[in-house]
């Protein structure tokens, strides 16, 4: 393949190994998919490791791999181990990862000897699978022996008897934040985040893939559109779904696109993250002309590219029931952008709350342009300072949240839109400018009118109309949520159709044992923190601007 081109993150790799900058390489992120291989074949792909050897590691003389299940293996130069004279008297090397990475560093010292009495120079490799696993983070504990293990690994990279020998180690390890901290905070160790495949590198993938599966992406000429829905997907699971498709004889489509990459990613994510799928826009909203005006006008900047305009991320705060999720699906239906949602990343072992965050970061940057919703956001960020209860956990989502949403890089990328009831408990630093700029506040109805139309179009979906005018005789109560008035509707079409009551009297029945499930001066708490996080006055509707 003449116009094969080499990932960019093999370049930096290339790039400090020449310069001598770097002889060790921490390998994160994307490192189970498939990679393109520089071969001949249209439809050549294969693992990391296969990868490697055929492109940076083609000059090495020895090349040597290990990882817990095989142990070490020679993929190369097995004849130059075997003139070891340790070998002779031992052959083979352990299993155990102590004792096999102290056996690898007796081979590379011979190595280096070797040099050193100008009998020969071996290029050697070494590369480490599963290194998280082998050198894990061991928490707030104290491992000695992994600690002993993890410190002759960074002695590859630093004692300088090593260094000057032609000697490359790479550690593979999908979040960074899994690895043991001598080893991952080592200075000279070069880390490499391999992303998941974005528009560019999806439309290089398909392109080419594409002889191979001619008729099965037919629909597509020129590809441009096929790699822009599928960008953010692993290339495994695309090459999977062109596989399956060219088997069944069904080809792909624009129409079934969008939900296919929605399935393949929510896959490769394991439940760390899902896809809204908004089918409504800001006309759908009522209400608040003011937030919808802003809204639309950060849309049309966002569509020009006029991105030095427009905020990283809205706050969207208010009592609980009044659609702030709502607000969020009629964004993203009206801006025509995926959305989002973070699911539940925490966990209960050590660092891999913080290696969920790094995939979920991995796969935003890939998407391109999404948006981002965190809701419940007083409880999803973190606490800058949570005390010793989670072992720092909270502390450490936090500090990695507040980078994230602060990157330059990700302005008309990634928007973010926090939602919460209690925006008093979002740490102040992720809710300044250039983290959030814009604060947004929802309100319920006010007045007995206004909750009433409420209440009557949710019921008029339900196939139930009522009066045209609330009646005279009831008192109906007032700041209603949506939340609120959603379950009144479907107390009220249970009367009419259970009870067979008409709509006036289940109406009657419903409004006289209505009793709020939110205490109405927890209420009245929340609309006073949602006006004080307010950040623009347009925002807030004249009945509540009184207050």
């Amino acid at each position: 393949m003449s116009d094969y081109q080499l990932p960019t993150w093999t370049r930096s790799i290339a790039a400090s190994y020449e310069s001598g900058a770097s002889s060790q390489f921490i390998l994160g992120g994307n490192i189970h998919d498939l990679q393109l291989m520089p071969t001949a074949s249209s439809e050549s792909t294969g693992s990391l490791d296969e990868f490697l050897h055929l492109t940076l590691l083609k000059p090495f003389d020895v090349v040597l791999t290990y990882d817990l299940g095989y142990g070490v293996r020679i993929a190369k130069g097995g004849d130059i181990v075997s003139d070891w004279p340790a070998w002779k008297d031992a052959p083979g090397f352990p299993r155990i990862p102590r004792e096999a990475i102290e056996r690898l560093s007796h081979f590379l010292r011979y190595c280096t000897n070797l040099r050193t009495i100008g009998q020969r120079t071996v290029r050697v490799a070494v590369i480490m699978h599963n290194a998280d696993i082998v050198l894990p983070n061991p928490g707030t504990g104290t491992h000695y022996d992994l600690g002993a293990a993890a410190l002759l690994v960074r002695e590859w990279s630093t004692d300088p008897a090593l260094t000057r020998h032609p000697l490359a180690t790479f550690l593979l390890a999908e979040n960074f934040n899994d690895l043991h901290p001598l080893v991952a905070r080592n200075a000279r160790a070069h880390r490499v985040e391999i992303p998941l495949p974005d528009r560019e590198a999806m439309l290089i993938a398909l392109n080419q893939l594409q002889p191979s599966f001619s008729e099965t992406l037919a629909a597509f000429d020129p590809l441009t559109s096929a790699a822009g829905q599928l960008a953010g997907a692993s290339l495994a699971s695309v090459v999977a779904l062109l596989r399956s498709r060219r088997h069944a004889g069904h080809p792909l489509t624009h129409a079934d696109l969008a939900t296919l990459k929605r399935e393949l990613v929510e896959a490769d994510c394991q439940g760390l993250i899902t896809f809204l799928q908004p089918d409504r826009t800001l006309d759908d909203y009522v209400g608040q002309n003011g937030v919808k005006r802003w809204l639309r006008q950060d849309i049309a900047l966002w569509n020009k590219g006029n991105i030095d305009a427009l905020p990283k991320g809205y706050l969207i705060s208010g009592p609980v029931g009044t659609g702030k999720t709502f607000l969020v699906e009629c964004l993203a239906g009206e801006a025509g952008v995926p959305v989002v949602r973070l699911g539940n990343f925490r966990d209960k072992w050590v660092g891999s709350t913080e290696g969920n965050l790094e995939k979920i970061f991995r796969l935003l940057h890939a998407l391109g342009r999404c948006i981002v919703f965190i809701d419940e956001a007083d409880q999803a960020l973190g606490k800058r300072d949570a005390g010793s209860g989670d072992s720092g956990v909270s502390g450490r989502i936090y500090s990695m949240m507040a980078e994230e949403m602060s990157r330059r890089s990700n302005r008309g990328k990634i928007l973010w839109v926090l939602a919460t009831s209690r925006p008093d408990l979002v740490e102040v630093d992720l809710k300044r400018p250039g983290r959030i700029d814009v604060k947004i506040p929802v309100f319920p109805a006010a007045g007995q009118a206004a909750c009433y139309a409420l209440l009557k179009s949710l019921a008029s979906r339900q196939g139930i109309h009522l009066p045209d005018k609330l009646p005279a005789d009831l008192n109906f109560p007032d700041q209603l949520t949506p939340g609120a008035a959603e379950s009144l509707a479907v107390r009220l079409t249970r009367l009419v159709h259970a009870d067979e009551l008409t709509p006036a009297t289940a109406l009657a029945r419903v409004v006289a044992s209505y009793r709020p499930a939110v205490s109405p001066t927890i209420i009245e708490a929340q609309i006073d923190l949602a006006i004080a996080e307010c950040s623009d006055a347009s925002f807030i509707p004249e009945e509540f601007a009184k207050r």
